[in-house]
């Protein structure tokens, strides 16, 4: 039996039809609340809509295309307050852009391992002297890195400008290489300058004497693992044994351009040759 329609209440046949959504989607947006029809015959079970929900079922549509989850399409629909809608909206507009820019990270990725003919990483090997410079140091889980190092950067900044010191040489990190194999590790942030000072998390750190392999990853970090991997290769290539954390130097990062493509990063493998027999 066709389900009719009358002025002012609409079958979910018409209704389908005006809001270009199918029926099982309308049935679904009602068992999950978002979506209740305005009235429901008790004997047949036929849902009816109220042309002034036409509206709010598109709007359903589209929040859904943009997968904003049925809990807040549900508080957005719901409040009358503007500015928390905005807010809602906003919140997952922003998580949107940050799988945006997810995404972009392993396409750009992507193309750099498939590439046919790849630019091959110029290495060079060099011994960086013994040096003390002021560092942050700490055990760090790899998840937690990125905003480790913005505090500890930020407090290097801040203590060293306090005192009135200027760096002698861009700023760098040591990994320990337990950062990629268990997930936490030691890691160390640190600025050459003359008289390294104690202040909060802030202490001298000896930099050893160290042989090195070295690369420069050019651009932002979203394909260094890629980098790293080359320079793997390399040292495996070169019969070179692995010892102690990576070095990493920002030769040119956020401090210096805004702008990702000028960044420079210098990946420093400890390796140490390896004797015939």
């Amino acid at each position: 039996m066709r389900q009719e329609s009358r002025a002012g209440r609409l079958g979910i046949g018409d209704f389908s039809r005006m809001t270009h959504l199918s029926v099982k989607t309308l049935r679904r947006h009602h068992e999950s609340g978002l979506l209740e029809p305005a009235e429901v015959d008790d004997a047949t079970g036929y849902r009816y809509y109220r042309p002034e929900q036409i509206a709010a079922a598109q709007m359903i549509h589209r929040l859904r295309e943009l997968d904003m989850p049925v809990r807040e399409i549900g508080e957005l629909l719901s409040t009358p307050d503007p500015d928390r809608r905005a807010d809602l909206v906003a919140g997952h507009l922003a998580r949107l852009e940050a799988q945006l820019a997810r995404t972009h990270t392993a396409v750009t990725s992507l193309r750099r391992l498939l590439a046919p003919d790849p630019e091959p990483l110029q290495v060079r090997r060099l011994v960086r002297p013994r040096a003390v410079v002021a560092a942050v140091r700490g055990t760090v889980a790899r998840a937690d890195v990125l905003g480790w190092y913005a505090g500890a950067a930020a407090e290097l900044d801040a203590v060293l400008a306090a005192g009135g010191r200027v760096p002698t040489g861009p700023p760098g990190s040591l990994f320990d290489s337990a950062l990629q194999t268990d997930d936490v590790g030691e890691l160390a942030v640190y600025l050459p300058v003359g008289d390294p000072p104690r202040s909060g998390r802030i202490a001298p750190l000896v930099l050893h004497e160290t042989e090195l392999a070295v690369a420069v990853h050019r651009g932002e970090h979203s394909d260094i693992d890629v980098t790293y991997g080359e320079l793997g290769r390399w040292v495996d290539r070169h019969a070179l044994a692995i010892a102690g954390p990576v070095h990493e130097t920002y030769l040119v990062g956020p401090r210096d351009t805004p702008d990702p493509s000028g960044w420079r990063t210098e990946i420093g493998w400890p390796v140490l040759a390896i004797s015939p027999g």
